[in-house]
């Protein structure tokens, strides 16, 4: 079977970690990319670190870029972040979203991805992200790799990078379950 090359977007979280407990389950060959983008906490960057070491990436990446220049966002600006739970039903933005943040993610993967001929970006949306986030919908996974496909060499030369979201369809008890199937240290 032909190696498959993957990147992973990682964040150390609970979703980003399964989702490359997932990709290494499947056989693929994992390089990770984490974002230093000016998050209010640090916590998760150095679980990434331990999460990549787990399960054996060929490489992984730490990028700088540095949106609390926009603001706007509870993660990223001195606006309180919420106690109480996203409430899915109203249709409302939380002040949790930051703007376009999986787009800029996903562009730098797609980047990655072309230098190392990885033929798969992996992303941790799930069903809880898409009721309130924009870029976590499947019509918006769809749209990027249809982006990805007119806008890269691979894809103009007749290949294409498939976005994979193997939680989309999941909420967090089993995405917890997941991870524990997959041995992801939840600690």
């Amino acid at each position: 079977m032909a190696e498959i090359r993957a990147i992973v977007l990682l964040s150390g979280g609970l979703d980003s970690s399964t989702v490359l407990a997932e990709a290494a389950n499947q056989g693929r060959t994992c390089h990770a990319l984490s974002f230093r983008y000016g998050q209010r906490h640090q916590f998760e960057l150095e679980a990434a670190s331990e999460i990549a070491e787990r399960f054996d990436v060929r490489e992984h990446k730490t990028l700088d870029i540095d949106l609390r220049a926009f603001g706007a966002s509870a993660l990223t600006d001195e606006i309180e972040v919420p106690k109480d739970s996203l409430d899915e039903e109203s249709g409302e933005i939380p002040i949790t979203y930051v703007p376009a943040r999986n787009t800029i993610f996903l562009s730098f993967a797609l980047a990655y991805a072309e230098v190392r001929e990885a033929q798969e970006i992996w992303l941790g949306v799930n069903a809880i992200d898409y009721s309130g986030y924009p870029d976590c919908r499947p019509e918006y996974i769809k749209a990027f790799e249809d982006l990805a496909r007119l806008a890269t060499r691979y894809g103009v030369e007749g290949g294409g990078i498939d976005v994979v979201t193997p939680l989309i369809d999941l909420d967090k008890g089993r995405i917890v379950e997941r991870a524990i199937e997959l041995n992801v240290p939840l600690e």
